[in-house]
């Protein structure tokens, strides 16, 4: 009796001991169990961390591409500011533990937050540019339309100037039939130069009704063949192509816009030496006929 009992006892005993090692079993599984979960948790935590931060990181970046090409010294301080937030945010969520749940919520709102902000400066850029654009385009139409105006304009004064060219060419006067005879005193033409006393010039101003009727002053050169000109005096000038140059005789005639007859002399005092010689005739500041004579000995 009292083995059987004995017996009894010890198999309690290994029963209990049983128990005790399947209870240390669990617990041990689920404590290791539980350790897994926190580690995954810590390493989860960490991950988001990291990636909080590459977005931080991210958003900097952009902040910076925005202002790259910016004009607006107002919005680009305001983005400078906005950027240096971001930075100083970013240097915190540096210093903060991933398990401290509450501080890595809080930075990830003040991140959305300032993706809002991008967001409504980049809107307004967009707008601005837009703005300058449509400035630039009514610009390049307004200088289109002035330079359009301006070639028009130019285009008129040219055609003023080239009509008032052709009126001043056909209102210019015009000397025909120009003859030159070496006389003596009487009149008589000579072919000895020694006993030429006087230059006989005759010449007529053509018809022209669209000449202003009035007195014309005539101006006559006679070049000699070394180019110099016949004159009574060096101060015998008259103004021809912006400049002032002598010249031999001048007459004033009535002229009526009819063709017109005029005799002009010249009183040899001087040496003529033989050869070529030229005259030139001028009115109203131009050319208006030549003829060339050659004295012989």
């Amino acid at each position: 009796m009292a083995t059987e009992s004995k017996n009894n006892n010890t198999k309690i005993l290994i029963g209990v001991i049983v128990l005790l090692l399947v209870g240390i079993g669990v617990a041990a599984y689920f404590i290791f169990n539980q350790k897994v979960q926190i580690q995954e948790l810590q390493e989860v935590s960490l991950l988001n961390k990291q990636e909080l931060e590459d977005e931080y990181g991210q958003l900097s970046y952009e902040y910076e591409k925005v202002k790259m090409n910016l004009k607006n010294d107002s919005l680009l301080q305001k983005l400078t500011n906005e950027q240096t937030k971001v930075q100083r945010l970013l240097e915190e969520l540096k210093t903060v533990k991933a398990e401290n749940k509450s501080e890595i919520a809080r930075l990830n709102k003040e991140l959305g937050t300032l993706r809002q902000v991008l967001r409504s400066y980049v809107t307004q850029i967009d707008s601005l540019n837009r703005a300058n654009a449509q400035l630039r385009q009514e610009k390049r139409e307004i200088t289109d339309k002035y330079q359009e105006t301006a070639r028009t304009l130019n285009q008129v004064s040219q055609q003023k100037q080239d009509l008032s060219e052709k009126v001043t060419l056909a209102a210019k006067l015009d000397a025909t039939n120009i003859s030159i005879q070496a006389t003596n005193s009487k009149g008589k033409v000579q072919k000895n130069i020694k006993k030429i006393e006087q230059f006989v010039i005759n010449f007529a101003i053509s018809k022209n009704i669209t000449a202003e009727p009035g007195e014309r002053t005539i101006y006559a050169r006679i070049m000699k063949p070394d180019d110099d000109v016949l004159v009574k005096s060096r101060t015998n000038v008259f103004p021809f192509e912006n400049k002032e140059i002598n010249y031999s005789i001048k007459r004033v005639v009535e002229y009526g816009g009819e063709e017109t007859q005029v005799t002009m002399y010249w009183n040899v005092e001087e040496y003529l030496m033989p050869g070529r010689y030229r005259l030139d005739l001028f009115a109203d500041g131009n050319r208006i006929g030549s003829r060339s004579f050659t004295l012989d000995d």
